[in-house]
């Protein structure tokens, strides 16, 4: 059997039949022992889901070379739940995880893909640095050097930046703005840790990171900004078009004819001087209304 197709790649699906699954995030045939806190999870997920966001009471039941996995799906999380005890609140050192509990004899091992006591593939793709197991191989799972953990869509479709310290579509190679360790943060919406988050993300055109969901969220409640550095998120041309009509059909009353503001573009950074206006404020340098008034030139009346 080819060494490097069971660290990193796909065993034949013939060689790996179907078995008992216990894990609520992935299609698999073993489960995991928590190194930092002994207990038997799913998979680092539901480790993750008990003992950071929720506590589940006896859903595995850990002994000496055993363990009783229920099959039960997990409940889901509740984020800053009172029953986790703070002083318990941990996430799994996945990388550092040494032992599995296979699903169909209950034989703990150490990590491996084929279970040493009945011979059960535990998962059709396996990744021994990660310690990741997964039957469901239609998502394209690879292992990334660079990003030191496994990601899917195909590694065909992927390149890694080294500046960025992620991997991205191979779509944007020539295009994207570099922001180093541009996914190493969380979410600017919803927080959640981004590098390894199992959400679509998406790359915005400053090159700031956030989930795909969270930035339909926010074009849902009309917002097309970055919000860590307030760029358009996506091209606004056609709505400055319509901008400009509104602009020169909304003429200001005469009082106001005359008075100047200082603006800052938040697209191309540039400062300039231009005539008040309440509908907005275009930027002479790259014609955007995603502009913020800094001062006015004189007080207004």
């Amino acid at each position: 059997m080819d060494s490097e197709a069971v660290q990193h790649g796909l065993l034949p699906l013939s060689a790996c039949p179907p078995i008992a699954n216990s894990c609520a995030h992935y299609s698999r045939g073993c489960s995991v022992v928590a190194p930092c806190c002994g207990q038997a999870f799913g998979c680092r997920h539901c480790h993750n889901d008990a003992k950071v966001r929720w506590f589940p009471s006896s859903r595995f039941r850990f002994g000496s070379g055993s363990a009783d996995v229920l099959k039960q799906p997990c409940p889901v999380p509740r984020q800053n739940s009172l029953e986790v005890d703070p002083r318990d609140r941990h996430e799994i050192p996945r990388h550092e995880i040494k032992k599995v509990i296979c699903s169909l004899c209950s034989k703990e091992q150490d990590v491996q893909q084929n279970c040493s006591s009945c011979g059960a593939c535990m998962g059709k793709y396996f990744c021994k640095v990660c310690k990741f197991f997964d039957d469901d191989v239609s998502k394209g799972q690879y292992h990334c050097d660079g990003c030191g953990i496994c990601r899917t869509g195909g590694v065909e479709n992927f390149f890694h930046c080294d500046k960025c310290g992620c991997c991205y579509s191979n779509v944007l190679k020539d295009s994207h703005h570099c922001v180093e360790r541009a996914m190493h943060h969380n979410c600017p919406v919803c927080f959640e840790y981004l590098f390894d988050s199992t959400k679509d993300i998406s790359v915005l055109q400053c090159g700031h990171t956030i989930h795909l969901e969270c930035m339909n969220e926010m074009r849902a409640h009309h917002h097309f900004s970055c919000p860590v550095c307030s760029r358009s998120a996506c091209d606004m041309s056609a709505t400055w078009r319509k901008l400009d009509e509104e602009v020169a059909a909304t003429p200001m009353p005469d009082i106001y004819q005359k008075h100047m503001v200082w603006i800052l573009c938040n697209d191309c950074s540039a400062t300039s001087s231009v005539r008040f206006h309440v509908l907005g404020h275009k930027c002479p340098a790259c014609s955007s209304y995603n502009t913020r008034e800094t001062r006015a030139v004189c007080p207004r009346i």
